[in-house]
């Protein structure tokens, strides 16, 4: 079975500050300790042995160490110290929603406010069309238009706007996903709040920030006032070190994550990423990390900023931010270790994100498609490391292979950028030799299945490799078909061989 080789070949060390003689039953033979009456895949997490009383300060109160996200809260909040579960208010710095979600959330605004309310910062509100846009479906259509209705009425500066359906390059502020966007126009910074109306918000953690998504009813209430009520998590801190082999990515870390921990396992708890295998990450991995903590239950992801983060930054915004980073005595629920240089590459099975399996495993498993798009994975790097399998392997895909670039920009550099090692040709070169779909018009498109005439929709029963996030039943429309979630190495290799393929076939 797929759980016991895991088990076998990806030990995970679980380590807690503190002398682990603290721990009679720990013994040293052990990485996780399970406990009898509960289901053998749950980890049990050690807690932390108390730490020894101090005196009260003569000065002033004492000063508890916290973490990332604690600090992020507790600035945020105009708090001098928080701590798990605490409930504060804090003042939002961006508040992000879309076609889905924006209609409503403006409703409730005014509901709640007044006809005639005008929203707390109309810089700090960003509205993005991305989900259901390249439809003939008029109620999605319709979501647009009411988007547009309010952003004018609000005098929303960021507004991202999609009046011809046809052409997208004809619309000078359309950008695409929300997630990917929300970084490529420099509105992701370290140490800010960003709330959005869409769970994958938490993809702006990689930015050092803490970033969540929540409801209309929250978002409205956002509109107003620029406040939202939290209560402060918990952290489980992640700590990947090791040389990341040539055919693994960002995607493979963390179905590895979830996989050990389960759909449930960060249920509303922060799930923060450190380490040198981190560290060597761009920050378009770091965001296919962070992406994908709430198929955790994770609250948010985060990931301490660096020279990459300035980096990145540097031509995205000329705002101020302040980073902040979790100190050396910070309290964490749990710590997980892992050595990435003995990962394989990875599949998660229909139809949970945490059904783990080694996609060598799965070498019999017939597929009718692949899917390359998303906001975890359909970024430019995405698409640069599936054209590196498709041009080493020199062969045409055996099944339809659909390109959905996330952004527009992201169009623009699988059509411009030379994929490094393939002797300058293009991304959108090597699609083409390849027998791949011509690219797409960027957005969600099919990830959250959409209309029935949505661009690579599953209208029928099939069996995908997909670089996206979720494999429900229906997530990508049709009730009955399955979805294999993998790495773009993975997806580009199941593509070629037509069935789910370890890429080190075409990588090594």
């Amino acid at each position: 079975m797929a759980s016991s080789a895991l088990a076998s070949n990806f030990p995970v060390f679980i380590k807690k500050d503190g002398d682990l003689s603290a721990f009679p039953s720990l013994a040293p033979s052990f990485h996780v300790q399970k406990t009898k009456k509960r289901n053998s895949r749950e980890i049990v997490s050690v807690m932390a042995p108390q730490q020894s009383p101090r005196s009260p300060s003569t000065t002033g109160s004492v000063k508890t160490a916290m973490t990332m996200t604690e600090k992020i809260l507790a600035r945020a909040s105009e708090k001098p110290q928080l701590s798990p579960g605490d409930n504060v208010w804090v003042n939002v710095d961006i508040l992000m929603t879309h076609d889905v979600c924006g209609p409503g959330s403006f409703a409730i605004f005014k509901k709640e406010f007044g006809e005639k309310a005008k929203v707390w910062d109309r810089d700090k509100i960003i509205v993005i069309p991305d989900h259901y846009i390249f439809t003939n479906d008029e109620r999605a259509n319709r979501n647009v238009d009411t988007l547009r209705e309010y952003c004018i009425e609000q005098n929303i500066k960021y507004f991202y706007d999609i009046k011809d359906l046809g052409n997208f390059k004809a619309n000078p502020d359309y950008k695409g996903v929300c997630h990917v966007a929300l970084a490529q126009e420099g509105h992701c910074r370290p140490g800010e709040v960003l709330l959005g109306t869409d769970s994958h918000t938490c993809t702006a953690g990689a930015f050092g920030q803490f970033a969540t998504g929540i409801g209309i009813t929250d978002a409205g209430f956002v509109l107003g006032t620029g406040k939202s009520l939290l209560k402060v998590p918990p952290t489980l801190r992640f700590v990947m070190d090791g040389e990341m082999p040539n055919y693994l990515l960002a995607k493979d870390l963390i179905l590895q994550i979830i996989g050990e921990i389960s759909v449930s396992g960060a249920t509303y708890k922060s799930m923060e990423f450190v380490g040198s295998t981190v560290e060597s990450l761009t920050m378009e991995e770091r965001m296919t990390l962070c992406n994908m903590v709430i198929e955790a239950g994770g609250k948010n992801g985060v990931i301490p900023p660096d020279s990459t983060t300035h980096k990145y930054l540097e031509d995205k915004t000329s705002l101020p931010y302040e980073p902040v980073y979790s100190d050396a005595q910070a309290r964490f629920l749990s710590e997980y270790r892992f050595d990435v240089s003995n990962l394989e590459p990875l599949v998660a099975k229909p139809h949970s994100p945490d059904k783990r399996a080694l996609a060598r495993e799965c070498k019999d498993v017939k597929i009718d498609r692949v899917y390359i798009g998303s906001c975890t994975g359909g970024k430019t790097e995405d698409f640069l490391s599936a054209a590196k399998v498709f041009h080493a392997s020199g062969k045409k895909v055996k099944v339809p292979t659909f390109l959905v670039p996330a952004t527009h920009k992201v169009w623009m550099d699988i059509y411009s950028l030379p994929v490094p090692g393939c002797g300058g040709k293009t991304c959108s070169q090597i699609f083409e030799e390849a027998g791949c779909d011509t690219p797409a018009s960027p957005s969600c498109s099919a990830c959250m299945g959409g209309p029935r005439d949505t661009y690579a929709r599953m209208n029928e029963p099939q069996v995908c490799v997909s670089t996206t996030n979720r494999n429900f039943p229906g997530r990508m429309g049709h009730k009955e078909g399955q979805v294999y979630l993998a790495s773009p190495y993975t997806a580009a290799a199941s593509a070629l061989r037509g069935y789910v393929t370890d890429p080190r076939e075409f990588l090594q």
